[in-house]
């Protein structure tokens, strides 16, 4: 044969290949694309969600622990706001249908309180017409506390700190304070068979496992349970239980928040699967005030928690505010 005929067997045959391969590449592209808008719109959502989980202007006046880190969340509030913003970013927030079909693909929602947390998945519920048809929804769960028991059967329920309950299974004695104030000698009778209080790095390290534990197990139940409602829609994504960092942990460990899980969207031939993170706390800083020197006439500021050498005339919430506003930083 003559090389042209083997130049044409070999684009004959060549010429299919490169255009799968370019038809796979910018199926590739396409996903890459959606899976990063996908991310961005879940991460948005769950942020606005945790930022409303407080939304109680009185937290202080609330009565419960002794703690800078308790707070009242409204988890009513966290869900609808993720909700909102998860529509309205997808496109969706006129179109009741979508929404619906939507949750389908949200196996679980976790309200993490203080002392707690919340979970927010399918259940099967019987109607109330009489005609004892399975109804299916998303409901919240009751709360669940941060609790661990000792193979003695002495529980401790934990908190996002170093607040602890104990329940002594022998005497039944209770106890409730802060690891410093429990392992002293004055609680010995109780901490004494309690290795967990040996030390604040075992109890760290008991409250962080027992909080991951807790949460997980539960997951990995809500989400089987979910499987069942997707085999009955005809979904044939499977949902699991995804690996969660243990850096992500640490993270939400610290404070009130929520993680919401997003799996089995459809994208090009995959599946999109993802969860994400949303803290509730408020970071309190300290206001700017501004108020004019009246030996020099020059417009000062500084924080409102230092000793003011001068009338204050204005109040701001940043250093960047005060400055547009003609006001020089002070300096001692």
């Amino acid at each position: 044969m003559k090389i042209t005929d083997w130049s044409i067997i070999f684009v004959l045959i060549i010429a299919p290949l490169l255009w799968i391969g370019c038809l796979r590449s910018g199926q590739l592209r396409e996903v890459n694309s959606l899976e990063i808008k996908y991310t961005s719109i879940l991460r948005t959502a769950v942020q606005d969600g945790g930022a409303a989980l407080n939304l109680n202007e009185m937290q202080h006046y609330e009565s419960g622990y002794d703690s800078d880190k308790f707070m009242r969340v409204d988890k009513e509030q966290g869900l609808e706001a993720m909700l909102n913003t998860l529509a309205i970013n997808l496109g969706i927030e006129d179109d009741p249908i979508a929404k619906s079909v939507l949750m389908r693909y949200i196996p679980a929602v976790v309200v993490i309180d203080y002392d707690g947390y919340y979970l927010y998945a399918l259940c099967e519920t019987t109607s109330n017409d009489g005609s004892g048809s399975i109804l299916w929804g998303h409901r919240w769960l009751p709360k669940k506390p941060f609790l661990y028991r000792d193979t003695l059967g002495n529980s401790m329920s934990f908190t996002l700190d170093h607040f602890v309950t104990i329940i002594n299974s022998l005497s039944g004695e209770e106890i409730r304070g802060t690891f410093e104030e429990i392992a002293t000698p004055s609680v010995s009778a109780i901490s004494v068979s309690l290795p967990q209080l040996e030390d604040v790095g075992k109890f760290e390290e008991v409250r962080r496992s027992t909080i991951v534990r807790s949460i997980e197990q539960d997951l990995a139940n809500v989400i089987n349970y979910h499987n069942e409602y997707a085999i009955k829609q005809g979904l044939s994504y499977v949902f699991t239980l995804p690996i969660i960092s243990q850096e992500d942990w640490h993270n939400t460990l610290d404070d009130v928040g929520m993680i919401v899980f997003l799996q089995g969207v459809p994208i090009g031939d995959q599946y999109y699967n993802n969860y994400a993170f949303g803290g509730g706390r408020l970071v309190k800083t300290k206001s700017i005030v501004g108020g004019k020197n009246p030996v020099n006439g020059i417009k000062y500021q500084l924080r409102s928690n230092m000793d003011v050498p001068f009338p204050v005339d204005e109040v701001f919430a940043s250093k960047a505010d005060a400055a547009a506003n003609g006001y020089f930083e002070l300096r001692k």
